[in-house]
């Protein structure tokens, strides 16, 4: 039987990315040694880091004066870690809170320095992306506005990033990143945990314009300096190698499918697919975020009852579907549709959808 994975990350991996670290696991490059065994300090494992961050250099257009960190932590840590190094007493940030996420980084910021919400969907259950087209009215002294790519648990995504002017935009990307084509220069950085579209839990990707960098405070711990990263090439201490060797196999396989370009017509082809779904089947089907502010990555909706969802689950996972329950917040059914999940995964959850709708409608 076909096994469909849904899971909204850990997310599926490309088959051939698997695949090749299959066959190299015990014998990387002739070395007679697994890369989970190589020293970090060593040439074939460097040859891997560094490669990585050429190939994601190339994919993103990150031009030259953005440095690119492998950290670790996933982006739970960068919510701390960013207000860490660019929150001081005399400044405040302003967060744009579009879902559960949001809130976290908010409250890490909070524990650390003066924080408000700038602006925030929470009181229609974060159905919809802020109306935030341009950042105004913004105090000189505002550190930076913070805001959320996708959110993976609501099914929503900016579609169009804001407008700050001068005052630095930081975004949490870990669920959309690798998906879309983006300018790199509307960021002062960005982060996103690897285990939705770059790889395997493990490894956060940090991109971050080098004179923001050059703003961060320098009365922090050591391990919590960005620039203690840059200076050590993210080789300070041990780096999350088998997780950068996976990622680097991943960016690969993006450039073999023909780059973001292909993949961001790919995801926009599999979301329409699953979101036609829904939207034709007389209300069997509803789908939680607004229309205009629907997420390509996280497609999320309810059916009548929690027993008919139970149902859904139940039949789903017996018909060879994974991950497709909703987040324990909010319940409901979601499906991830991240880089990896092909076409044909889609159209069996679909035709699956369809064929349950009639049975019981």
């Amino acid at each position: 039987m076909a096994r469909f994975n849904f899971n909204p990350g850990p997310a599926a991996l490309p088959k051939s990315v698997l695949e090749t670290a299959q066959k190299e696991f015990t014998n990387y490059d002739s070395t007679h040694m697994s890369v989970l065994e190589l020293s970090h300090r060593s040439k074939s494992y460097e040859d891997i880091h560094f490669e990585a961050v050429k190939r994601l250099r190339s994919l993103l257009d990150i031009p030259e004066q953005y440095e690119v960190l492998f950290l670790q932590g996933g982006a739970s840590q960068q919510f701390a870690m960013v207000p860490m190094n660019f929150l001081n007493s005399e400044q405040s940030a302003s967060y744009i809170v579009s879902g559960s996420w949001s809130e976290k980084a908010l409250k890490e910021a909070k524990s650390i320095g003066q924080a408000e919400i700038y602006a925030s969907t929470k009181d229609t259950n974060y159905t919809k992306i802020p109306d935030v087209h341009s950042i105004q009215n913004i105090n000189e002294k505002t550190a930076y506005v913070h805001l959320t790519s996708n959110n993976t648990i609501y099914g929503t995504q900016w579609r169009d990033f804001p407008e700050t002017d001068t005052t630095p935009l930081i975004a949490d990307m870990s669920s959309d990143i690798l998906s879309r084509r983006f300018d790199v220069r509307s960021f002062s950085l960005f982060y996103a945990g690897a285990q939705k579209n770059l790889g395997p839990s493990g490894v956060t990707v940090v991109v971050a314009d080098r004179q923001f960098l050059e703003k961060s405070r320098k009365d922090i711990p050591t391990i919590f300096s960005y620039q203690t990263h840059v200076e050590k090439h993210s080789l300070y201490h041990t780096p999350p190698t088998f997780s950068i060797y996976m990622l680097n196999l991943v960016l690969k396989w993006v450039e073999e499918q023909g780059g973001i370009d292909a993949i961001e017509s790919l995801n926009k082809q599999k979301a329409e697919k699953l979101y036609d779904a829904i939207d034709h089947s007389n209300n069997f089907y509803k789908g939680h975020a607004e229309v205009a502010s629907r997420s390509a990555m996280n497609v999320t909706f309810t059916l009548e009852n929690k027993e008919l969802e139970e149902l859904f689950l139940q039949e789903a996972e017996e018909a060879g579907f994974s991950g497709l329950k909703g987040h324990r917040s909010v319940g409901g059914l979601r499906a991830s549709l991240y880089n990896a999940v092909p076409l044909e995964a889609v159209n069996a959850l679909c035709s699956f959808m369809d064929d349950f709708r009639h049975r019981h409608q």
